[in-house]
């Protein structure tokens, strides 16, 4: 196997990491959403400032092949539950089990830290994400509204650990 296809995930240092490359990751991961969700995804309003903070704050997983950045998760701590969210993967790499593997080491920094359960939001309008964190062993508990919206427009998931 080649170098470059050895799959390392690690936490990300706040003041190591290149976080415009992870910016700039997030946003070509979550791009093919542009037209199919409403209100438009909250990945437009990060900046390289605010991700660094959720790595201070939370916890940052990097997924890399080689020096290249192939995927990233976000993990914040709330008080019942791992909250999980901004699963990206390259789009070039997306299929290949990365984010898959980001998800499990993900669920082993919050066992690590006693939580129970994780839990993600996504979007009622990509069916097919549902399907892969059901896959993962996500169930749905519940459907939020944005601020403005009448209608559901987030599915809640949660899976035990």
């Amino acid at each position: 196997m080649p170098q470059s296809d050895i799959i390392v995930i690690h936490r990300a240092d706040p003041q190591e990491t290149d976080w415009q490359n992870v910016l700039e990751l997030v946003l070509a991961a979550f791009a093919y959403m542009e037209d199919r969700i409403d209100p438009p995804s909250s990945a437009h309003r990060l900046t390289v400032d605010a991700i660094r903070t959720q790595s201070e704050d939370g916890i940052v997983l990097l997924a890399e092949a080689g020096a290249a950045l192939v995927g990233s998760v976000f993990l914040t701590r709330r008080p019942d539950v791992m909250y999980l969210g901004k699963l990206a993967v390259d789009t070039a790499r997306q299929g290949q089990g990365i984010g898959r593997r980001l998800f499990e080491a993900a669920a082993d920094a919050a066992r690590a830290e006693g939580y129970r359960e994780i839990e993600l939001q996504a979007r009622v309008e990509l069916t097919e994400n549902h399907v892969v964190f059901a896959a993962m062993g996500f169930r749905e508990t519940g459907r939020t509204a944005h601020v403005g919206y009448d209608r559901s427009t987030s599915v809640t998931m949660r899976c035990a650990l």
